[in-house]
């Protein structure tokens, strides 16, 4: 099941909302979101809630084991990261291991099940991850209690696409977490967006990208050849914030608050700013659990380079079981080490302009590497957007449809930008007569910005104002935020409309 299908925006998840609030203790509510995140994920993977069940119980019985045995803990983490990782590996990369294996040695030796890939398994891993890790550090103390971390686990707002939410993070709100009407209200706002970024934006765009980069460049020439790629730049963004978007607003309506998984990431002036604002927690995840581990840039310059291309060689290969994808982490490893060796005080004195530009030229190129499995059609793809084939190649002017897209990505060029926080921030201080600034700081661009908190939460400050009855400045901007909300009320009829005609609706998350 996904959040963007009518199964779940018009049965489970009103019949989750219903029972999650009518049991009263905070017992019940966490059995409550236990069950439904299993019935959640058996709806699409019926074999695999299994594996997913020994995940937690792998993962707790280890935690219990270092907190009885302190002694031998270094035993039990070694032994709970290779089973989890032995079943992450078996489920997702047999397959790409075995053709691997099979092909340099030039005869079969290993099959190739191709076992159907457990959707979330990446995601459920990595968190089971943090948790036994933690525990190790004495960050946290073991969970005692199996139904918490299996709720934790499972959990299913993040289950199936992000964000990898720490078990250190929410360890406090499994049983002290209290929900409010603020919260929920400013957690369906957030779950809206993100659907209609998902729906109205990423689905209609990726027909785009999927007809441009699955014709290739010869036929689509320049103008097609561009017209895919920023399609698909604009469709990734939009489904993976969009699902994190939701994922969150969903854990806010019931009480936990999750960190940021976007940040406008395409506002980056570098590819190192990129990476702190593009799919946060995945990225923390490797630094901390896996480059720091291996002793970050605290070394020789031969052993950090080392560490940099293990992290991102791993980083690539999490994306998907195929040689693209750690070609595309290795790409990205290449222009960051360029950056911190070579630009990077020159990227600091141009205009934030020209070093956007840059960043997304790069972050372009390298979804071709992303979405082309076959190196070939990538090369005929890439001679395409310089040009070689001609504005349109075997095309006419009007054959691609791409110029029919323009609106669609100027609303979205828009929509990556941090407007609406900054309209927002702009008016809550004209009501309060102080200066803008101070309302600035909840959800506007920053680097290493991360708390969700004030998310979505329109009227927050203005409700501190004592004088609110009589401030007609507080009352035009609390009618502004009334008039937003009917706009969001129309952006998620607009998007349960299209997901009910049965419009594009792809689920790029199958590889994860």
């Amino acid at each position: 099941m996904v959040f963007s299908s009518s199964v779940f925006l018009m049965g489970f998840l009103p019949l989750f909302l219903l029972v999650y609030f009518l049991v009263p203790r905070r017992s019940a509510k966490n059995a409550v979101l236990f069950v439904a995140s299993l019935l959640f994920y058996a709806w699409g993977e019926p074999f695999y809630v299994a594996l997913m069940l020994l995940s937690i119980l792998l993962n707790w019985c280890a935690g219990l084991l270092m907190a009885a045995h302190p002694d031998r803990k270094k035993t039990v983490l070694a032994l709970c990261l290779a089973l989890n990782l032995f079943l992450l590996g078996f489920f997702k990369y047999e397959g790409f291991i075995a053709d691997m294996l099979n092909g340099v040695l030039g005869m079969t030796v290993v099959s190739n099940l191709n076992l159907p890939l457990p959707i979330g398994i990446s995601f459920y891993t990595l968190q089971a991850i943090t948790y036994i890790v933690d525990v190790y550090r004495g960050k946290v103390e073991a969970q005692r209690n199996l139904l918490h971390l299996g709720m934790y686990i499972a959990m299913f707002p993040q289950l199936v696409a992000g964000p990898i939410v720490r078990y250190q993070t929410i360890c406090d709100q499994i049983t002290s977490r209290k929900e409010n009407l603020r919260d929920f209200t400013a957690g369906a706002r957030l779950f809206t967006i993100g659907l209609a970024k998902k729906v109205l934006l990423a689905n209609v765009v990726a027909i785009l990208a999927d007809n441009m980069l699955e014709t290739g460049g010869p036929t689509i020439g320049l103008v097609g050849a561009w017209g895919g790629i920023v399609a698909f730049t604009f469709q990734i963004y939009f489904d993976f914030a969009g699902y994190s978007d939701m994922a969150i607003g969903l854990g806010k309506m019931c009480g936990f608050s999750y960190l940021r998984n976007f940040n406008y990431p395409y506002l980056s002036k570098s590819i190192t700013e990129f990476w702190s604002r593009w799919h946060i927690s995945l990225g923390t995840f490797f630094r901390d659990y896996l480059y720091f581990p291996l002793g970050g840039s605290r070394c020789s310059k031969r052993r950090w380079v080392l560490n940099l291309l293990v992290v991102w060689s791993l980083t690539g290969l999490w994306h998907g079981a195929a040689w693209n994808f750690v070609f595309w982490g290795l790409f990205n490893l290449v222009f960051l080490l360029f950056e911190k060796m070579v630009i990077g005080k020159a990227l600091q004195r141009l205009p934030r302009a020209v070093c956007c530009c840059y960043t997304m030229l790069v972050v372009m190129t390298g979804l071709l590497l992303f979405w082309h499995e076959d190196l070939v059609k990538l090369w005929y793809y890439a001679k395409a957007l310089l040009g070689c084939y001609g504005i349109n190649g075997a095309s006419s002017a009007w054959d691609t449809g791409v110029w029919a897209y323009l609106p669609i990505f100027i609303i979205c060029a828009f929509a990556t930008t941090p407007l609406m926080p900054y309209i927002r921030a702009r008016l809550v201080a004209w009501a309060r007569k102080v200066p803008v600034k101070n309302f600035m700081k909840e959800d506007l661009f920053a680097i290493g910005h991360s708390s969700t908190v004030g998310l979505c939460d329109f009227d927050a400050y203005l409700s501190e104002c004592h004088d609110a009855p009589s401030n007609w400045r507080v009352v035009v901007a609390k009618a502004a935020f009334a008039a937003a909300d009917l706009a969001l009320v129309v952006l998620l009829c607009a998007s349960v409309a299209a997901i009910a005609a049965g419009s594009f609706n792809p689920f790029i998350y199958f590889r994860f």
